[in-house]
């Protein structure tokens, strides 16, 4: 899948993975796809309910080894 910009949290443990992704949403313009790199499985879960609650759109993710690459549009302000 493709996308516009790049979130690497390799490393990170929950709930860093969303904090620097809430962060990185908001210099980013509407319509535009981020796709965030995670190597903790607790991403599958949290990514989902954090565009539930925000009003962004979840496009799915690759997996390619440990490493998760999910994709979120931005939709909402």
């Amino acid at each position: 899948m493709q996308s516009d910009e790049k979130l690497d949290c390799v490393g990170l443990m929950c709930p860093m993975p969303i904090v620097q992704l809430s962060k990185r949403m908001k210099t980013m313009q509407q319509g535009k796809v981020l796709a965030i790199s995670a190597d903790d499985e607790g991403i599958l879960m949290d990514l989902p309910a954090w565009c539930n609650r925000t009003g962004n759109q979840y496009l799915g993710n690759e997996r390619q080894g440990k490493v998760i690459t999910s994709f979120i549009k931005k939709t909402a302000p």
